[in-house]
């Protein structure tokens, strides 16, 4: 059954996982698209984009939707059948049959189980499609070797592709959007023509399906939906032009923002050039990464906006109070701090000014095993740093300066008085001292951390957070302010 959108929920197709429904598409992104217009905007002089700032009361003024445990029953879970249901309907609704189909899929930093999905969704695509293929978004990512890809998507009979970003050779062009277009999506932050490259794999097939998880995301709000072709197998141009833009407004202020950001107007625009059909299967997984909580089949927008409504209620933490200090804990799916820096973004809401935000992960070695050598060069600073000293990095990538910015968090700077981050930002990692200063970031030994006295510890200013980097952590609006104070404190960069 559908709900007149064509989107399946558990809800609706099984006992088995009784949620209540995700809020309409169109009030979401209502409520959220009025909040974003009321942001103000300053241009900065000849830098072609502008910062955004939001006054103290517009910061956090949403309401909570729940706390994990809540409303999510613990137990619940889609079922293969409501997976292959949600296959079929898409199969159905866009007459996939004979056509040539590629699978938009995560990488391994998203936690899904992914080999019983992939299962299913050939099952049923493989009857009638006249071809199958599994393409890995990843962005700018690692590739996933044949073992880590055979461990991901299991024995699936289709071809299975990594997104080749680096070989200029894997995108055709789509066109461009132009510069007062730009200006237009971003309410008037970015106003730069910006090309829209895509994997050939993609613009050859007949239909592109997408299949992956929706969470909270630091560039976008929500990830899912589009991004899965922008930036997931696209080219660097519509990356960098989205992840500066996210930067702009920052990570704290974005982050769990339902609806069409100006991030997302961006992806969504580039996506409509696309010349295959788009479809989706978007779904959300509960914390742990084994259960299905939904999964909504329909265009990318549809999808997308469905499941991100479910994800609010599965994927966030609503706190009381600020703390002082929060010890995140990475999974081994990070394997470097371009992907650990998730363990920050997800947590840098409730942190209080002057607090810090510790990064436990021995099993990290490298800050980015792709833009390494950049980030070396530049560190890790807070927006206004690049900002205030624009000609010196504007040749540097958009990725790469948004990286570093998000996992430095928000701070201010100016010529006379330097550089004031909010918090500090102290890695327990495999990375040594030497390299975690002179990348502007603290740093503590990973063997002197007890982790078992800090979970035992009943400080109401401590927060540890097992498995970081997917559930976000937010403030209760009426105790936002004493975590989100309008001049950041002084901490120390480490």
């Amino acid at each position: 059954m559908t709900d007149g959108r064509g989107l399946i929920g558990p809800k609706v197709l099984s006992p088995a996982c009784p949620l209540a429904a995700p809020a309409p598409a169109a009030a979401v992104a209502s409520s959220s698209t009025m909040r974003l217009l009321s942001w103000e905007t300053t241009r900065c002089q000849g830098s072609g984009w502008a910062v955004t700032r939001r006054t103290e009361d517009e910061r956090m003024t949403e309401e909570p939707v729940s706390a994990i445990g809540e409303s999510y029953p613990s137990t619940s879970e889609c079922s293969d059948s409501d997976i292959a249901a949600a296959v079929m309907a898409v199969v159905e609704r866009f007459e996939l049959a004979g056509k040539s189909i590629v699978v938009l899929v995560p990488d391994g930093t998203r936690s899904a189980p992914m080999a019983r999905i992939a299962r299913v969704v050939e099952a049923t695509l493989m009857p009638s499609a006249a071809s199958v293929t599994w393409l890995v978004a990843l962005g700018t990512h690692q590739p996933m070797s044949t073992e880590a890809l055979a461990l991901h998507l299991g024995p699936v009979t289709g071809t299975v592709r990594n997104h080749d970003w680096a070989d200029d050779g894997t995108f055709v062009s789509l066109g461009s959007i132009g510069s007062s277009e730009m200006a237009e999506l971003t309410n008037g932050r970015l106003d730069e023509e910006v090309e829209v490259r895509i994997n050939r794999l993609v613009a050859e097939a007949d239909a592109a399906l997408v299949c992956g998880p929706v969470f909270p995301h630091e560039v976008v709000g929500y990830s899912g939906g589009n991004k899965y072709f922008f930036p997931g197998v696209s080219g660097p141009e519509v990356i960098d032009a989205t992840h500066w833009l996210g930067a702009l407004q920052t990570s704290r202020a974005l982050i769990g923002t339902l609806g069409v950001t100006p991030v997302r107007a961006v992806i969504d625009r580039a996506a409509s050039m696309v010349p295959t059909l788009r479809c989706a299967t978007c779904f959300v997984v509960a914390p742990g990464g084994t259960r299905l909580a939904g999964i909504f089949p329909g265009t990318p927008e549809e999808s997308f906006a469905a499941a991100a409504a479910l994800s609010a209620e599965v994927h966030v933490r609503w706190l009381d109070h600020p703390v002082r200090r929060v010890i995140s804990i990475l999974p081994e799916r990070y394997d470097d701090m371009w992907t650990g820096a998730k363990g920050m973004y997800k947590v840098e809401p409730v942190v209080r000014d002057g607090g810090e935000v510790l990064l436990f992960a021995p099993h990290i070695t490298e800050f980015s095993r792709t833009h390494g050598a950049l980030l070396a060069e530049i560190g890790y600073h807070v927006r206004d740093y690049f900002v205030g000293q624009w000609g010196s990095f504007s040749r540097i990538p958009g990725r790469v300066l948004a990286h570093s910015t998000h996992l430095r968090g928000d701070g201010t700077w100016s010529e006379d008085g330097g550089e004031r981050p909010r918090i500090t930002v102290t890695l327990a990692t495999g990375i040594d001292e030497d390299r975690c200063r002179q990348h502007g970031l603290g740093y503590l030994d990973h063997a002197a951390v007890d982790l078992a006295a800090l979970r035992a510890d009943p400080d109401e200013d401590l927060l540890v957070v097992e498995e970081a980097g997917e559930t976000l952590y937010r403030l209760r609006p009426d105790s936002s302010r004493t975590a989100a104070a309008s001049s950041p404190s002084s901490a120390s960069s480490g």
